[in-house]
């Protein structure tokens, strides 16, 4: 699935995205199970409300972290990793 710029996401029906204080990382809750996200991941996830576009994020995460090489191609990898595993489902 092509993620593009101006996409607004939410996550989707029946999961939950929070802080897991024992697991010490976010996590996406949903009916089958838990997954774990790593930091990046969490970052990006803690910014998709069904409010923000891609591009928003983008500049949110950029501005947060300015040494972070190529940060843009791994955000939007990121979007499109959480799209097709239905973590997330698109607004617009």
């Amino acid at each position: 699935m092509t993620v593009e710029h101006q996409d607004i996401y939410s996550i989707a029906a029946h999961h939950r995205f929070q802080w897991e204080k024992a697991q010490d990382c976010y996590v996406i809750l949903f009916p089958e199970g838990m997954v774990k996200l790593n930091g990046g991941a969490g970052e990006v996830l803690k910014l998709v409300n069904g409010e923000n576009t891609v591009i928003s994020i983008i500049d949110e995460l950029t501005k947060k972290f300015p040494d972070v090489p190529k940060l843009e191609n791994d955000i939007v990898g990121m979007v499109e990793m959480a799209l097709e595993k239905a973590w997330i489902e698109k607004v617009n």
